[in-house]
Order: structure tokens, then sequence, then C-alpha cells
């Protein structure tokens, strides 16, 4: 578990399982322009097929030397500036977590898997 204590001493620890951080990086992600999905890996295509909605999809939360390190799989709308959204996913995550959560991550990993092109975007 990821601890942190919010609470006065007496009153014991607070402990965010690493799921609950998928969970909100994961929509935080999804929330900024330009990213039009998550990827995930084979289980969760598996889930998504028999209609459990993973909102974990695309996210990976490490735990390394004591630090937070979320790395989040997206797909980018075509046309969108790649390093803007890339940044804008970055602080998105990172200022969520802290809000809900007061942890500190020190990184957010942004890895772009795919750019998704619409139709009226292919020149017919």
């Amino acid at each position: 578990m990821i601890g942190t204590q919010t609470q006065p001493k007496e009153l014991g620890q607070i402990e965010v399982a690493p799921e609950v951080l998928g969970v909100i990086a994961g929509i935080a992600a999804s929330d900024v322009d330009g990213v039009v999905e998550m990827h995930g890996t084979f289980y969760n295509a598996l889930a998504e097929k028999f209609g459990r909605v993973n909102y974990t999809k695309g996210v990976k939360i490490d735990m390394i030397n004591d630090a937070i390190v979320v790395d989040v799989y997206i797909t980018v709308a075509y046309g969108k500036a790649l390093p803007l959204v890339a940044e804008k996913v970055q602080e998105n995550v990172q200022s969520t977590i802290f809000t809900m959560t007061n942890l500190d991550i020190r990184e957010v990993n942004v890895h772009v898997i795919d750019v998704q092109i619409a139709k009226h975007d292919i020149g017919h």
C-alpha cells in the first residue's frame, strides 16, 4: 500500500491503494483535450468485452525508492500537438492525484501509442 499521513498522528495513518491512484490517473488523463483513449493490456480488452469498465486502463503505477512513478499510455487525436497534449496529461495527472490524496508524484511518463485519424481528416 502507498501510505500518507493526512490526519494527526494519534488518529493513525491513511493508506491509498495503487489501484486508486490508477483510477485517478486514468480519469485525469482521459479528461485532457486531445486524448482519444487510454491503451490497456489484453486483460483490459477482455474485461471490457464482458462489460466491465476499467478506469485503470492505460495506467501503470510503480513505487521506486519510496517515490511514486505513473506511466500513462494514450492515443492522441490527429492534428493535436503531441508535446502539448502530453504536457497537459502530466500536469493534470499530477495535480489531480495531489489534490485528491495529498501524495506527491515524482514522475508522470506519457507514452503516445497511437494517433487517431477522424474520417473527415482523410482526404476523400
